[in-house]
């Protein structure tokens, strides 16, 4: 079944770069993992899939000793400062950045084990309380202190938007974050990339590519419905 969904998700991908006149390569597909066992991640992975995203540092360091090792793995959920010292040098990407003390003591932790780390800064472009995230006036002052820091790179922006049942009803936050990542990049800040928009899930992600995206995360639209039993 796995594969079967991961050829729908690649074929919807497909679909939504041809009307944004985009490559495929500009996209990476993160197949969200959490909560699913190991034997379905070797599914996915055996489906030629990469990329890999966590929500909880205890179960990506557990997964992390069990998978081949040229998965790369993405934090995408929020990360506490005390779990920072146990995933700095296994991701591929922190996505969740979204305070100036979880980034100090990243760079503090990356110094020690003599890694540079990549991040992204959370967004909670829509203002939802329930969520994590910088409000989009908070971003730029951020950037510029993030940017002192000798350990970290910042590679650009996340955001998870809110759940809706129109996808279209997402597509002002897309769009407000591509234009936040565009005012960055006007910047030119020294060690700040916006090269990566991490936006879209398995309900909205089209219009995230359609909006430009070049990360999609991806769960239920590959894995099936989530087993919180576990």
């Amino acid at each position: 079944m796995v594969k079967e969904n991961l050829e729908e998700v690649e074929k919807k991908i497909q679909g939504a770069l041809k009307r944004a006149g985009r490559s495929r390569e500009e996209v990476t597909l993160i197949a969200v993992s959490k909560t699913k066992p190991v034997s379905m991640l070797r599914e996915v992975y055996d489906a030629g899939v990469r990329c890999f995203g966590e929500n909880k540092v205890q179960e990506l360091t557990e997964k992390w000793e069990q998978l081949p090792q040229d998965i790369r793995w993405h934090m995408i959920g929020h990360l506490q400062r005390n779990k920072v010292k146990y995933i700095v040098d296994k991701v591929e990407l922190i996505h969740s950045v979204d305070s100036l003390r979880l980034a100090e003591t990243i760079e503090q932790e990356a110094a020690k084990k003599g890694v540079t780390v990549n991040i992204l800064l959370e967004v909670n472009v829509a203002n939802e309380e329930s969520k994590f995230g910088l409000g989009v006036h908070e971003v730029l002052p951020l950037v510029e202190k993030i940017a002192k820091f000798p350990h970290l790179r910042m590679k650009g922006l996340m955001t998870i938007a809110p759940y809706v049942e129109n996808a279209e009803e997402n597509r002002s936050v897309f769009r407000t974050l591509q234009k936040l990542s565009v005012d960055i990049a006007e910047k030119n800040i020294d060690n700040v990339s916006v090269e990566i928009l991490s936006m879209g899930m398995t309900n909205d992600y089209e219009v995230a590519i359609e909006e430009g995206a070049t990360m999609v995360r991806v769960g239920t639209g590959i894995f099936g419905e989530r087993n919180y039993d576990i």
